[in-house]
């Protein structure tokens, strides 16, 4: 080894003690009669000092001519510092540097490689390699790696098997866009790259396997957005001869135990939440249970006082923001804007302020009394002080809205601590759901998803389809999905059904999952299973807002990797092997 010990090791027991270290410059400060340099490795830093009349003047003027990123090796004493640094481990202790080596020069990087760093996004990607020095984005990748071991640790524990599944598959439909890769060896034929091993862990459980994991990375051909990446990676987990429960018990365990080995934290039993309820309570089906503001049905209260907007609505609804009666008319008025933001698409909010005496005062005053504004605190549960925020329109459209007014005011008011983790298990999703535009019922997860066994006779009249639940269940924590499954078809009958119902003919079903229901028919055993988000899990371990900030190499918003220019063109030879013209057509 190059090095003795790392820059992040030495304590004030090593004093006197003869080291070398190996590492990059972070800093360097030249005070004339002394210079120090703060030497850093991915473990920690540690400063050398070089004092006139101690080191040689070789040594010193060799330390002079450092740039930041030199990358060196050192060997000296380990001295206790005179002024303390008590905000890093090694602050108490130096290195008196006796001879000194430039493993290799380095060019001024295009940002500071600090915590607080003046490179913007585009850059830091670019260089990534560099970005990659920086403390808070290497903690966030060594946060990564205890997530992962901690998770084979436990599915270990739990009898699961790891087991690889092909990168290269057969492109289906239903889903997210297929990445493609052509075949040299057939030509005019594509692979995909996988969007899940969904079909290939149902086929292990055929198998035999029983239990299987894998920390697997994943590929959809979709826009990109915070928590999207066009590859990504997900803790895949199927087992056999196991029902609903089974599955929530085994993984609602994985997931205490992560909170417990990586965070210090008990999250608790998970409470459980109807697809129903969360959309009835919460307009969505990932709701963020950290606070409470769940929604309030006014449609028997507020209709017949001739107020146009209520009168017109297909539903009226709202939520109590507790305490934020004391909102200004320029802040509803922000709130205002907020909600006729395009992509949030209400026309209007209505709101009224519970005051210290309990009158209730609403900018809809002169359509409705004090004695009618009373039914609405009471419905509410309104307190003096609370704030009433009110929306009016098509059912679907509103609920969608005021979910995004509920999570603002939550964040306007402080209820969405990062710190602070509520989880959650949303179960009974709709088997299927009906696609206006196409005429035809979409499976809500995947067509592999088992109807629950009480809603089977529902599939037999259109009238009754849209009501069957699926026998899914999605774990939701803070407001984001970071895992979700289902029990899945065993039976090829039941399976050849679903596809049916999905608009697949006998022959496309056979020609795209043909092979899996061949093997249906050589003895599966009832299965399910579940997959997590495992750059989700990191980022809301981490409290990041971006599952970027746990890859070590993503790509920008366009799916660009801009540190090695990908994707780019190949070469005409290529192309020729491939059997491939290309014509990009316009959009």
């Amino acid at each position: 080894m190059l090095r003795t010990h790392t820059c992040g090791e030495l304590r004030l027991e090593h004093v006197g003690l003869t080291v070398t270290l190996c590492g990059w410059v972070q800093r360097t400060r030249d005070k004339g009669g002394i210079l120090w340099v703060d030497l850093r490795d991915r473990y920690g830093l540690t400063q050398l000092a070089l004092e006139e009349g101690v080191e040689t003047t070789e040594v010193r003027e060799q330390a002079r001519q450092l740039g930041r990123e030199f990358v060196l090796q050192v060997t000296g004493r380990v001295s206790e510092r005179h002024s303390k640094n008590d905000k890093i481990p090694t602050g108490g202790i130096e290195i008196r540097v006796e001879k000194l080596d430039v493993l290799n020069p380095a060019k001024l990087p295009p940002f500071l490689i600090e915590d607080e760093t003046d490179g913007g996004d585009d850059l830091r990607l670019k260089y990534r390699y560099l970005d990659l020095r920086r403390n808070t984005v290497r903690q966030n990748l060594m946060l990564r790696h205890r997530v992962a071991q901690a998770t084979r640790r436990y599915l270990d524990g739990q009898d699961f098997i790891e087991v690889e599944t092909p990168v290269l598959i057969k492109s289906t439909p239903e889903g997210a866009r297929d990445f493609v890769v052509p075949s040299r060896m057939n030509p005019g034929e594509f692979y995909a790259l996988p969007q899940s091993p969904q079909t290939f862990k149902q086929l292990l459980m055929v198998s035999g396997f029983d239990r299987y994991f894998q920390i697997v990375k994943c590929f959809r051909d979709e826009d990109l957005r915070a928590d999207r990446q066009p590859e990504f990676t997900q803790i895949d987990c199927e087992m056999s001869f196991v029902e609903q429960e089974d599955i929530l018990n085994t993984f609602e365990g994985l997931v205490q135990y992560l909170f417990r080995e990586v965070k210090g934290v008990e999250i608790g039993t998970l409470p459980r939440m109807t697809y129903a309820d969360a959309m009835r309570l919460y307009g969505n089906d990932k709701p963020d249970t950290r606070f409470g503001m769940p929604f309030v049905e006014l449609n028997e209260l507020v209709k017949g006082h001739s107020f146009p907007v209520f009168e017109a609505a297909g539903l009226v609804i709202g939520i109590c923001a507790t305490g934020a009666a004391t909102y200004t008319r320029k802040q509803l008025d922000e709130l205002t804007d907020y909600v006729k933001r395009p992509q949030i698409g209400a026309t209007g909010l209505v709101y009224a302020r519970v005051e210290a005496d309990g009158q209730v005062k609403s900018s809809v005053d002169k359509f409705y009394a004090q004695e009618e504004l009373q039914k609405w605190k009471v419905a509410f549960n309104a307190q003096p002080g609370d704030l009433l925020l009110v929306l009016a329109g098509e059912p679907n459209k509103t609920r969608k809205a005021l979910s995004e007014l509920r999570l603002e005011m939550g964040s306007r008011l402080g209820l969405r601590d990062k710190d602070t983790f509520s989880a959650l298990w949303v179960v009974d999703f709709p088997l299927l759901e009906f696609n206006e535009e196409e005429g035809r019922y979409f499976a809500m997860h995947h067509p592999f998803t088992s109807p629950k066994p009480e809603d089977v006779p529902l599939l037999d009249s259109p009238d009754t389809i849209g009501e069957v639940r699926a026998n899914a269940y999605d774990m939701v924590v803070n407001g984001v999905e970071v895992g979700g499954g289902s029990i899945r078809i065993h039976d090829r009958g039941v399976q050849a059904r679903m596809f049916s119902l999905l608009g697949f003919s006998d022959e496309e079903a056979k020609a795209q999952f043909g092979f899996l229901l061949d093997a249906f028919e050589y003895g599966a055993p009832p299965h399910g299973g579940i997959a997590f988000g495992f750059d989700r899990l990191c980022s809301l371990f981490g409290g990041a807002d971006s599952i970027r900030d746990f890859i070590a190499f993503p790509k920008n918003n366009s799916g660009r990797d801009v540190m090695i220019d990908s994707p780019s063109p190949i070469s005409e030879v290529q192309l020729k092997e491939l059997s491939i013209k290309t014509a990009v057509v316009g959009k």
